[in-house]
């Protein structure tokens, strides 16, 4: 079950993307909670997972989104896409992601979808290879995260320019330029 999004302030958002009932049995009887898988970011870079548990379903969510907002990772992005292609493992789950071209989309379900949105990741491919559980899906996309490089550090380290490393990063870069500077166009000189 995937909830609607919440605004938490600071430009950072939340959204459950799995709700479970769960009981724990004692001696007198079963007792029922609820345990809630929060994804929280801020559409730019940033973006956390937790899960939160208690006897109702909005104690859990807040305590899911305060465990969330400080388990926060940074990502580095090119443009509107990872920088390069990932594995990231948790468990039985395998997160295969790589970078798209623009326009393509998040093509990614369920919890890894969740994630790479609230990250701010625009295009992307996702595949997700063994177990299908949310709450593995969602930090076996963590794992694949933080283990992007971006291009400058990369090309550092092995003492070469960036555009040796990643041929396309100097078009994206340019892009990124045209689409930060206002554009001085009339529009009506456009239409005659």
């Amino acid at each position: 079950m995937q909830g609607s999004r919440r605004d938490l302030g600071n430009g950072v958002h939340s959204q459950v993307a799995n709700t479970r009932r769960v009981s724990k049995t004692h001696k007198g009887g079963k007792t029922p909670s609820w345990s809630c898988l929060v994804v929280v970011g801020d559409n730019a870079g940033k973006v956390g997972v937790a899960i939160g548990k208690a006897r109702g379903v909005p104690d859990a969510i807040r305590k899911g989104e305060d465990a969330a907002v400080k388990n926060m990772i940074g990502v580095p992005l090119v443009g509107r896409t990872i920088p390069h292609q990932t594995i990231g493992k948790m468990g039985a789950t395998t997160v295969l992601l790589k970078p798209a071209s623009p326009g393509t989309g998040v093509v990614a379900g369920g919890a890894v979808r969740v994630v790479l949105e609230l990250a701010g990741v625009s295009d992307v491919l996702a595949k997700t290879l063994g177990s299908r559980t949310a709450v593995n899906c969602a930090y076996a996309t963590i794992d694949a995260l933080q283990q992007l490089v971006v291009p400058e550090e990369r090309a550092s380290v092995r003492g070469l320019t960036p555009e040796e490393v990643t041929p396309w990063l100097a078009k994206v870069r340019e892009e990124e330029a045209q689409n930060e500077s206002p554009s001085q166009v009339d529009s009506e000189s456009d239409w005659q």
